[in-house]
């Protein structure tokens, strides 16, 4: 959907483009969006599955500061294939994807360096492709970011748990009961099939104010306009047959703090409070070790998992006043 000026004619200087492109041999889909195509270029690394379409009903503000690229990484929404080998969507696979497509983007939009951001999932990715070639990047955001995912899923169950237990979620105490989560035994197939369903209905997945699967993802992906019925569909059966993540098994196998404990560029941490896919205990953990020429953590009060989608006001100030400027004045924790 294009961007209009006030009297609805296209900005002259915008971009608004859906775009597929070969990257390592393999097409793959985006989006392109930018009130001013001039702006530094952001692409964005999503999680478990692509987030553009959720721009419709929680516009982020992006689009104002950067020329954006929403990626639909290899085996997700646009760039997934009925029978494609999940096991070929390996973390390698996808830092080299990440790279390739850092570099056509310097290319098309005559950059030196963009800015790389990482949410959820999306933040295991990031952090590696930015520490494997930091000479492509301005900064690293980390938004939801993981450190150890295992120590961070053990946090999740312990605290569901006990509300479940204390507010009368009886149902999903016991399903929860039934699939314990430690750092010795892991996380078990049961539990990744009550993790969405208790995550939502105590306020701490997706958003703060998201209660349900169903109304807040499904039925916002059915109605975003920029994509078709078969895109929709795959966007869908991408993240059925990937499960939490195709990198699910290395990322709780990995404690960041130790795979990746300096990078060379500056890194901003973005973290909602209430979030428990990602716990804001590990992010900060994983931030306090991580050696970086700047850094800066912040936190957000009335957020979850998605910050960008739930305080984009504070979420873009941050972007303005810190990231684009090279500094950590905002920031809670340096």
């Amino acid at each position: 959907m294009a961007f209009v000026d006030g009297s609805g004619h296209p900005l002259p200087g915008g971009i608004s483009e859906k775009v597929r492109a070969n990257i390592n041999g393999f097409e793959q889909g985006m989006f392109l969006k930018a009130k001013d195509r001039t702006r530094p270029v952001l692409l964005y690394l999503h999680g478990g599955m692509p987030e553009y379409f959720l721009t419709q009903r929680h516009p982020t503000g992006l689009d104002a500061e950067f020329v954006v690229c929403w990626w639909e990484q290899r085996g997700s929404g646009m760039s997934y294939r009925p029978g494609m080998p999940l096991e070929s969507v390996t973390v390698e696979q996808l830092v080299a994807d990440t790279l390739a497509l850092t570099n056509d983007l310097r290319r098309r939009f005559g950059k030196d360096r963009i800015y790389l951001m990482g949410h959820s999932g999306g933040s295991f990715l990031g952090i590696h492709a930015v520490a494997r070639a930091p000479e492509l990047y301005h900064a690293y955001i980390g938004v939801a970011q993981m450190g150890c995912q295992l120590r961070s899923e053990t946090q999740a169950y312990d605290y569901m748990l006990g509300r479940c237990r204390t507010e009368g979620h009886s149902a999903l105490a016991r399903k929860l009961e039934a699939a314990p989560v430690s750092l010795d035994a892991g996380v078990p197939p049961a539990y990744l099939r009550v993790r969405d369903e208790a995550m939502h209905a105590l306020g701490v997945g997706t958003m703060r104010e998201m209660r349900s699967v169903v109304t807040g993802l499904f039925l916002p992906s059915l109605q975003n306009r920029d994509y078709t019925l078969a895109e929709k569909i795959n966007l869908w059966r991408g993240k059925a047959a990937a499960g939490v993540s195709t990198m699910w098994q290395e990322i709780l196998a990995t404690n960041l703090a130790e795979r990746v404990p300096s990078v060379g560029v500056p890194v901003y941490f973005l973290h909602g409070v209430h979030d428990y896919t990602c716990t804001c205990a590990e992010a900060s953990r994983y931030f306090e070790s991580l050696t970086a020429p700047l850094k800066g953590f912040y936190t957000f009060s009335r957020s979850a998992h998605s910050p960008m989608f739930e305080e984009p006001d504070r979420f873009m100030a941050i972007l303005r006043e810190d990231v684009l400027k090279g500094t950590n004045r905002l920031a809670d924790r340096r």
